[in-house]
């Protein structure tokens, strides 16, 4: 007599104990598992059927952008306040706060007064030397 099989838990038995095997716990739960990984895929395949043809009628938007990606607001509402231009301020240097980290002041050249508004332009500082 050929040896018995079980799909579910994928061993070979003997057929003496095939009674035995498809009563116990561990095959109990292969079954239920196998079946409920089947039930979750014919859901998901009948979700996705729904959403494309709802797509194709035009009944649903594109999907929306990656999280993460900026998105302008829409012209209908107004950003932040932004500050009033400060009279003087030179149209080559826009007026900054204090640098970012990483980044050092660089004074004016011999000769030239600083910007007015007080603010100096920024360069990278050099990556440290390892010893």
């Amino acid at each position: 007599m050929p040896k018995f099989y079980c799909d579910y838990c994928d061993i070979h038995d003997s057929p003496s104990v095939r009674k035995t095997h498809c009563s116990g716990r561990k095959h109990k739960e292969n079954v239920q598992d196998h079946y409920q990984k089947w039930m979750e895929e014919q859901a998901q395949s009948l979700i996705d059927n729904t959403i494309a043809a709802a797509f194709q009628q035009g009944k649903i938007p594109p999907a929306p952008p990656p999280a993460g990606a900026r998105i302008p607001p829409p012209r209908s509402i107004p950003g932040p306040p932004r500050p009033a231009p400060r009279m003087g301020g030179s149209p080559m240097m826009p007026m900054m706060g204090p640098p970012p980290p990483g980044m050092m002041p660089v004074g004016p050249a011999p000769g030239m007064r600083p910007p007015v508004g007080g603010h100096m332009p920024v360069m990278m500082r050099p990556p440290p030397s390892d010893p």
